[in-house]
């Protein structure tokens, strides 16, 4: 491929509106250009990066006896409404009406289609296990798309369906699609990537891990035991917290709080310690619309989705009318009158305290003295915050818990019979009775790996890519292309290379050496080769790694032999 024949455009300023490396880089270096928000075409330096990870992919799922098939992208409604997904997902399924007025779905993942292709081939036993993937284009209605491929509305991805007869096969399935994605995420440059226990969501199932890529810019929170290994995304991680020793015995005692409404201000206003405060936060099922009071340690935040999953239904903040008896800022649990619109939960780190300071239920007041045990003995209480730094390890229960940001990569989910049940996949046993199977589902997104593969390997000039993965092994630079001898050495190492099967990007341009030089940084691949007539008169060419590893002077004559050996050096 020639530099001069590249289609798309380099830039030098970094775009305004990249909050990430890895967009802004794709951006100035012509990989990809935004459509509308989320939604991306790729150039032809990244449909390369892209086919060489899906390349990987497919490996290591046939490695695993994994077969490929194409599921569709419109499916019917029927489909999801036969799991239950069509009506407990929200506005991220797209649904729609084809001309006939039949009601349609975007598919944003493929579990329903996967078990309507096999339903019927799967009837016996004699066929189990068996494990189908696709690579495929979905759309997810993302409400808040961000940082370039990382957070997408239209993606492609890599998703498999596993079948089993028991849970043991299905256990040792799912370990085996584990240490394969260590693999592939080693192999495409992140031997970094972390498995950490997750929360299944709408996936369903009882274990599901996340494969998260530690850094900075990642949206996700992944709570760390330095002590075990303990790893889970926060918002599955178990919030244990050191033993607190009971506060003296104080009768309950109404204070006037004028103008306090945070605990921030409370703890200002007394004072005390927001560890000592018992806040509320109220919520709105989204089923029935009545109120949701949780009642946690000042100090600590609702774990939403540990919260959705116990009331097995969506939530929103409540937002309090004015005649409901309820005041923002001194909402307290003493006191209040039971309700059918209203749920009252705990979150277990009140458990046994006193000496609390709480809400009084009327403005401009709070009670202080709360003993839970003789205040509220009924109550009960269960795991609703996020786990918090220097918390007890769920695992070891160690203290010392830490909290990374993570980019997900990749996940695995055990769904057991949530879709196979519901939509009526069913099989013959040894003894002819009927059996649903066991399903596991295994997703990668490609474009999100690949913004992940440059955001971990990048520096100020443009990307680092892998060899694994890179769009070109190496760039060719002639400077002075337009000197005869440069352009005969430039063209015979091009010509050479190429029939040896080598990827190569030849930049012929006539432009400064600066110029070629800031490019080829921008495409980053791994090795770059300069022909220039300062290198000639030496009767040698010059051979550098992108990542600083390699710099050397290869005789002119032997060049092609020298970098293939680099080369073939670099991917043993």
């Amino acid at each position: 491929m020639k530099m001069e024949h590249l289609v798309g455009l380099r830039f030098r300023e970094r775009p305004a509106d990249c909050v990430v490396d890895s967009h802004a880089l794709m951006v100035r270096g012509g990989y990809s250009r935004q459509v509308m928000n989320g939604v991306f075409s790729a150039f032809p330096p990244l449909v390369r990066v892209l086919r060489k990870i899906e390349q990987i992919l497919r490996e290591e799922m046939d490695a695993l006896g994994g077969q490929e098939v194409q599921l569709p992208v419109v499916m019917p409604a029927s489909l999801w409404q036969a799991s239950g997904r069509y009506d407990s997902i929200g506005p991220e399924l797209v649904r729609f009406k084809d001309r006939g007025g039949n009601d349609l779905v975007l598919g944003m993942t493929h579990e329903e289609a996967a078990v309507q292709l096999v339903r019927e081939y799967g009837r016996s036993y004699t066929r189990y296990p068996f494990m189908i993937y696709q690579i495929q284009t979905k759309f997810r209605d993302e409400a808040r798309p961000r940082a370039g491929l990382i957070r997408v509305r239209e993606f492609t991805m890599k998703d498999a369906y596993s079948f089993h007869t028991s849970q043991a096969d299905l256990d040792a399935f799912y370990e085996d699609c584990r240490r394969a994605y260590q693999r592939i995420f080693a192999r495409v440059g992140l031997p970094q990537v972390v498995a950490v226990a997750s929360d299944a969501g709408m996936m369903g199932g009882r274990v599901s891990h996340e494969f998260m890529l530690l850094t900075d810019i990642g949206e996700d929170t992944i709570a760390i035991c330095p002590h075990c290994g303990y790893r889970a995304n926060l918002e599955a991680a178990e919030c244990r917290l050191p033993a607190v020793p009971r506060g003296a015995d104080a009768p309950l005692a109404e204070v006037a709080t004028p103008g306090v409404h945070t605990i921030e201000e409370l703890c200002r206003f007394l004072p005390c310690d927001p560890a000592d405060t018992c806040k509320a936060v109220a919520y709105r099922r989204e089923d029935d619309g009545r109120l949701v009071l949780l009642f946690l340690r000042g100090d600590l935040d609702v774990n939403e989705t540990k919260l959705t999953r116990f009331l097995q239904c969506g939530v929103r903040p409540a937002v309090l009318e004015e005649d409901c008896g309820l005041y923002p800022g001194s909402i307290g649990p003493v006191g209040l009158p039971p309700r059918p619109d209203r749920v009252l939960l705990f979150d277990r780190s009140l458990a046994g305290r006193s000496g609390l300071v709480c809400g009084a239920n009327w403005p401009g007041y709070h009670l202080v003295g709360l003993d839970m045990n003789r205040d509220l003995p009924a109550a009960e209480y269960r795991d609703f915050a996020k786990a918090a730094p220097g918390g007890l390890c769920p695992c070891c229960g160690r203290p010392g818990l830490t909290l990374r940001r993570g980019i997900e990569v990749g996940n695995i989910f055990q769904l057991g019979t949530k879709y196979t049940d519901s939509m009526g996949m069913t099989y013959l046993d040894r003894d002819g009775q009927t059996r649903f199977p066991l399903m596991g589902c295994y997703g990668i997104g490609v474009g999100r790996l690949a913004a992940a593969i440059c955001e971990a390997h990048h520096d100020e000039h443009g990307p680092v890519w892998p060899l694994t993965v890179a769009p070109w092994q190496v760039q060719l630079c002639a400077v002075r292309a337009d000197d005869p001898e440069v352009r005969r050495c430039a063209d015979a190492l091009y010509d050479e290379l190429q029939r040896r099967g080598v990827e190569v990007l030849y930049d012929d341009r006539r432009v400064s050496p600066g110029v070629m030089f800031a490019d080829a940084d921008l495409i980053g691949a791994p090795f770059r080769l300069v022909v220039s007539p300062r290198n000639l008169r030496q009767d040698c060419v010059e051979l550098t790694a992108r990542d600083g590893s390699v710099s050397r002077t290869l005789p002119r004559g032997t060049a092609a032999d020298a970098l293939c050996g680099v080369l073939a050096e670099a991917q043993a």
